[in-house]
């Protein structure tokens, strides 16, 4: 569900920086997207469950090809000065072979990852989709967990790449592809799962 906001457009980055600063915690989620300011509620376990399963199976593949550093959110990355987005999972690229600088800030992506949810679904594949691909991320991933499919977008498509049975991922700074088994995956963090 996402939640309603007081102004409709035309939010500045100042202005989501104060709502995030006035947060308790960690949600709800800020996001700013040309003047739209983007607010979403707590992600479900689920949500976490398929993101964190993402992370362990792609964070080793990152780190030996030498691609940079796949990052969870909550972290920030802002393309445009008035820009600020928390995608679910991204590879923020490697600076001459090495880790970027944990205190600069994330202007590339390599991988942008969202998992869908009931109140994201419009944002995550209209509106940052867009984005994205107006500012060179070479590849977004949308997760659609009910679907059990992925939603691949490179940054000249019009229409996303449906895969439900085997992912692979081939950026340009590594010598052999990352692949999925989408159904493993899936069947891996369904409720009735067990534990390996």
């Amino acid at each position: 569900m996402v939640m309603p906001v007081v102004k409709k457009f035309g939010w500045t980055r100042d202005e989501v920086e104060r709502l995030v600063d006035a947060c308790d915690g960690l949600t709800p989620r800020y996001e700013l997207v040309d003047g739209e300011l983007l607010v979403t509620p707590a992600p479900t376990r689920r949500h976490q469950r398929i993101i964190g399963q993402l992370y362990a199976l792609l964070r080793p593949y990152v780190m030996h090809h030498r691609l940079g550093e796949l990052v969870l959110s909550p972290a920030e990355v802002n393309f445009t000065p008035e820009s600020r987005f928390e995608p679910d999972l991204f590879v923020d690229p490697a600076v001459a072979g090495r880790l970027p600088r944990a205190s600069d800030p994330v202007t590339r992506l390599l991988l942008a990852i969202e998992v869908l949810s009931p109140g994201s679904r419009r944002h995550d594949r209209i509106t940052k989709r867009r984005f994205f691909q107006r500012n060179g991320v070479p590849e977004y991933w949308i997760v659609d967990g009910d679907a059990k499919a992925f939603e691949v977008w490179r940054a000249t498509d019009e229409r996303p790449t449906l895969i439900d049975d085997h992912l692979t991922w081939t950026p340009a700074e590594a010598s052999v592809a990352f692949t999925l088994d989408v159904i493993a995956f899936f069947a891996a963090v369904a409720d009735d799962a067990p534990l390996p």
